[in-house]
């Protein structure tokens, strides 16, 4: 098995030192066009700027700055809006809330680092993993704010690891055995560690949902409720630019219901072993352009949500008009990802001249039966692959909730008997382009997996070469089209 694992890796190498030049050469000028409009206009944010200094910030990693936030951003709405400036330092601190026309800027060397002191943290209404629920607040926050920005050359550091579960089987002793010492309790199989037994309760009746049983008191499941990192919400003309985001409780960027995002250059990161450690999480949003970013995460990279279920149908906030470009994407549960919550549709998008190194699945789209919702006219070109433990391309409408590595094969997905009918619950994936990928080493190159009460319909593969130990698997499809397309040296 090494050997022949040695011949495949030795001829993705050759293959994709062959085509990544001509694939990339050959991309026509109308391929380059954007195929739908999108606008998505800057903040307006005024020339005046504020010093966190002069309101009273210590950026001694000691002093806690939540006043001196508060008190700028205040001041800067008293003006109409303008800079926080944010010099070297390390600054402690609670959550910081975003106001209409004002930027967050951090210059080089500022590290601003949020407190794990809950009770900065109130309970709130929000919206997460598409569904309606409480939250704790997130320690960036912003809704219905227009004109905002995060620029800089800082780091903004969730402090998450006191809110995260950990699973044993996912770290080293050395970890695993500092996480021991600092508290917590452990499952009964003690397989896994929660911060405390609170986390524990409310876990043992979600299962491996995020959705816990609502009889339970939300004060003593506080920790369960754990926030993303940045939450925008039903915000207007936003800019994330330059900025390192890590170490989230959950999620570390999440713009809900958002209009014109533009958002480059930013760092994203989260411990391998991170418990929903999204990178980015673009749920329900309109002209989004995201651009020159890194991501190594503990979940999905690039994710695209709009909605879960009923909830979601009922928001009927589709994700429309997305552009994704130069990104470069390490450890992720997901490359690019779709879903699995897309209950209020998913259109125009276009991801290109990607990178995806060492991530268990390259293109990921996922959903289940129940979610409802359309997605289509979708773009992935010039995408460069290497080491994906999974699959290169992957489709799966009867996901679990389990990242791929860990999904086994669902005999359902051949079965026709007894089919549920075609409604508003049934998820539908059609129009979806591929071309010019390059995958040097994969578990599998593409496997599809539809519903056969609707399948998957209009894929297309083009100009493609990918190495693996698998080639092609495909349930549930139609109309599935290759040119052009190689596995291992043989075209499809």
């Amino acid at each position: 098995m090494k050997n022949s694992n040695l011949v495949i890796l030795t001829l993705c190498s050759a293959l994709a030192l062959s085509c990544a030049g001509p694939g990339k050469n050959s991309t026509t000028a109308s391929q380059d066009a954007i195929p739908f409009d999108i606008t998505a206009p800057e903040p307006s944010i005024p020339e005046h700027s504020v010093n966190i200094l002069d309101f009273g910030g210590m950026p001694d990693g000691v002093g806690l700055n939540t006043d001196a936030f508060a008190k700028a951003f205040d001041e800067l709405e008293r003006r109409g809006g303008g800079r926080v400036v944010v010099p070297a330092g390390i600054w402690l601190t609670g959550p910081i809330g975003l106001k209409s026309h004002t930027e967050l800027h951090l210059e080089a060397n500022a590290v601003i680092v949020f407190s794990t002191d809950q009770d900065l943290y109130p309970i709130v209404d929000t919206n997460f993993e598409g569904l309606d629920m409480k939250r704790c607040l997130a320690p960036i926050h912003a809704e219905g704010a227009t004109d905002i920005a995060i620029t800089g050359k800082g780091i903004i550091d969730g402090n998450g690891a006191p809110w995260r579960e950990l699973k044993k089987r996912k770290v080293g002793d050395d970890i695993w055995k500092a996480t021991l010492k600092s508290g917590g309790v452990l499952s009964d199989d003690k397989k896994v560690w929660y911060p405390d037994e609170g986390y524990k309760k409310a876990r043992l009746t979600a299962g491996s949902l995020n959705m816990q049983d609502p009889s339970l008191d939300l004060q003593e499941i506080k920790t369960f409720l754990r926030p993303v990192l940045v939450s925008l919400r039903s915000c207007e003309n936003v800019l994330l630019e330059g900025v390192t985001f890590q170490n989230s409780p959950s999620w570390n960027v999440h713009p809900l219901w958002c209009r014109n995002v533009t958002i480059r250059n930013i760092t994203i990161r989260s411990p391998h072993y991170s418990t929903n450690g999204d990178g980015i999480d673009i749920d329900g949003c309109e002209n989004v352009v995201l651009t020159g970013s890194t991501f190594d995460v503990g979940d999905d990279a690039i994710c695209i949500k709009s909605g879960k279920d009923a909830d979601g149908r009922r928001h009927g906030k589709a994700c429309r008009n997305l552009v994704i470009k130069d990104c470069t994407v390490y450890h992720g549960h997901g490359g690019f990802v779709i879903g699995s919550e897309m209950s209020g549709g998913v259109e125009n998008i276009i991801v290109d001249g990607c990178s995806f190194i060492g991530t268990d699945v390259g293109l990921r789209f996922k959903s289940t039966r129940g979610r409802g919702g359309l997605v289509r006219n979708i773009w992935c070109r010039n995408i460069y692959m290497k080491d994906i433990v999974a699959e290169a391309v992957t489709f799966n409408l009867y996901y679990a909730g389990v990242a791929a590595t860990e999904r086994t094969d669902d005999s359902s997905a051949v079965t026709k008997t007894n089919l549920p009918e075609v409604d508003e619950t049934t998820p539908e994936f059609r129009d979806i382009h591929f071309s010019n990928l390059v995958c040097s080493g994969a578990k599998q190159a593409i496997y599809i997996n539809g519903l056969p009460e609707l399948p998957l319909a209009n894929v297309s593969f083009e100009n493609s070469v990918f190495c693996a130990e698998k080639d092609v698997e495909i349930h549930n499809a139609k109309n599935i089209t290759f040119n052009k397309v190689t596995v291992n040296g043989k075209e499809l």
